[in-house]
């Protein structure tokens, strides 16, 4: 599962996805409880990245809602609601982090096109009401099984259950932002093809990192 992406900028909204930031800022890196944007079917926002953030958490529990599985997004409290209203969303990036376990040790691995386009993964997203007064939105992001995909499935550690963030292609982007049929939503959620896809390992002070796929 993926709990770190590196955002669209604000260039890359306006030209690959139409859309104004105007002076919103947010990390260049999202983790848990950062800022960043979404884009939904009423708009740009500017989305806490987990769908529920520590603050609204209980006292003492320690809840991770940045990513839903496909397959209980329906059925979990957490996100069910929200899943039948069809409150979907896109989350635009340049590049996710998975550890690779290949080489005997997690290499934190850099997924992204293998074009370098700024892309755009399915979520889901909520609002929150503030101790304040105002209205907040979070955001988490949806996965779906990776066991045979040939990038994906070498991700995490050796026998645990391989997974992947869906990547929706820009064609379809108002039609999964508009989609209010759950079941229908699931069509959607498909694996990217592994030859349209590129990883490289951050591995320090290696003067040539080089490709997953080399």
């Amino acid at each position: 599962m993926c709990v770190n992406f590196i955002s669209a900028s604000r260039r890359q909204l306006l030209e690959h996805f139409g859309m104004d930031a105007g002076d919103w800022q947010w990390p260049d890196q999202a983790w848990q409880d950062y800022q960043a944007p979404i884009l939904t079917r009423h708009g740009l926002r500017l989305a806490s990245y987990g769908f529920i953030p520590k603050r609204h958490q209980p006292l003492g529990v320690r809840l991770s809602t940045m990513n839903a599985r496909a397959e209980t997004i329906g059925e979990l409290r957490s996100y069910r609601e929200a899943w039948q209203r069809g409150q979907l969303c896109l989350v635009p990036m340049q590049a996710f982090f998975e550890p690779c376990y290949e080489s005997g040790r997690a290499v934190r691995t850099r997924i992204g096109l293998a074009d370098g386009a700024p892309f755009a993964v399915a979520g889901l997203w909520r609002k929150w009401r503030e101790a304040d007064g105002s209205i907040s939105v979070a955001f988490t992001q949806i996965t779906i099984n990776a066991d045979h995909h040939a990038l994906m499935g070498r991700m995490h550690k050796p026998g645990d259950e391989k997974r992947t963030l869906v990547i929706i292609s820009p064609p379809q982007y108002d039609a999964w932002l508009n989609c209010r049929n759950p079941e229908m939503a699931r069509a959607f959620l498909t694996a990217w093809p592994v030859a349209g896809m590129a990883a490289v390992a951050e591995v320090p002070d290696v003067p040539s990192q080089g490709s997953l796929f080399d």
